[in-house]
């Protein structure tokens, strides 16, 4: 079995640094671009069929080191009752605004309202046969209580931060309630097969110190703890949040996954050698010629080299316009690593 990315996650020995690319599976693969031509969106999401083969095509393409199960952080709120339509972004049939609205959401077990995800990672698991580890995930408290307050995607979501501060009682419980349903759908992945999970905090990065800590750190903390028997890495992404790394490293987490906005050496000495760490080059420098891509994956793994736990990565998900050739300098790049770990490595023979 490939492991070198589970051994990373656990700050073990590996022959080179793993590479997984956030949103791997998507619109820059024109394989891709086929199937969605055929299916719509929430479909393919919810076909275990369709979703592994979406999870495969860029294995298939790339010798990548993990594979992360196809679907969307969305889609368990159907277990609380939440309507929504993807077109193509996602919309809330209801924005969730009221102490009246959170007290009505359900909570009803994620095995019964998303099976066929757990179902998906089942068949990725099995069609995978060892050749690379599969990652489950979930969206942060914090960053669905976003979408769920806005009732859409929208840039600085500022009807959540409007709660935060005019009810934060009533933001508290709905955090409350997404809490335990994320807890329960992490569990329902590793259950079927996921061999590490990743909690998405996508907009974490919005809230200062203070209230990150009240609204957004002490539920993923809850999440940690409530997987941890399970015995799987964690991995903790926090977009946006060059400000809260000394706060986020406290998660539980085993690996901190980081956005661009911060060099990886600066990261690596400011939360210290306890935690692995995942990225991060920014996704807009796949827009380089290929060589120029070459040249800023090398910066960023010499960041790190030699520190043990680094797992290759984007700072944020892979864009859909991304050339293959310049996804391919990114792996070549990497793969790189090996040959000059072993051209560098002390000689066996002896004098």
């Amino acid at each position: 079995m490939n492991d070198r990315f589970l051994r990373a996650c656990r700050r073990q020995p590996v022959d080179r640094t793993p590479l997984w690319i956030m949103r791997q599976a998507g619109r820059y693969l024109p394989e891709y671009r086929e199937l969605r031509r055929k299916v719509d969106f929430l479909t393919l999401c919810k076909t275990p069929e369709l979703a592994v083969a979406a999870s495969l095509q860029p294995l298939r393409r790339f010798p990548l080191d993990a594979s992360i199960i196809f679907s969307d952080i969305l889609l368990p709120l159907e277990a609380l009752g939440v309507r929504m339509t993807f077109n193509p972004g996602p919309k809330l049939a209801e924005p969730v605004r009221t102490r009246v609205q959170v007290d009505a959401l359900e909570s009803r077990p994620a095995a019964e309202a998303v099976p066929f995800v757990a179902d998906a990672v089942r068949l990725l698991r099995r069609e995978l046969d060892g050749r690379t580890p599969v990652i489950g995930f979930c969206g942060a408290p914090f960053t669905l209580a976003a979408y769920l307050v806005q009732g859409e995607g929208k840039e600085g979501f500022g009807a959540v931060k409007t709660m935060l501060f005019r009810e934060p009682a009533t933001l508290g419980h709905l955090l409350e309630k997404l809490t335990a349903a994320m807890t329960d759908y992490l569990r329902l992945q590793i259950a079927a097969g996921a061999q590490a999970v990743q909690i998405f905090d996508s907009w974490a990065g919005l809230l200062a110190p203070m209230q990150y800590e009240r609204f957004a750190l002490r539920w993923v903390r809850a999440i940690v703890d409530g997987v941890a028997d399970l015995g799987v890495p964690v991995i903790y992404f926090v977009n946006g949040a060059p400000h809260l790394l000394e706060d986020a490293v406290t998660s539980g987490a085993d690996v901190l996954g980081l956005c661009w906005r911060t060099p990886l050496d600066v990261a690596a000495a400011r939360v210290g050698p306890g935690i692995a760490l995942q990225g991060n080059l920014d996704p807009h420098a796949l827009f380089a010629e290929p060589a120029e891509v070459t040249r800023l994956a090398a910066d960023v793994l010499s960041r790190v080299a030699g520190r043990p736990g680094h797992i290759m990565n984007l700072g944020h998900g892979i864009l859909p316009d991304t050339p293959i050739a310049s996804v391919e300098a990114l792996v070549a790049a990497v793969q790189a690593t090996a040959r000059r770990d072993a051209a560098t490595a002390p000689s066996a023979c002896t004098t």
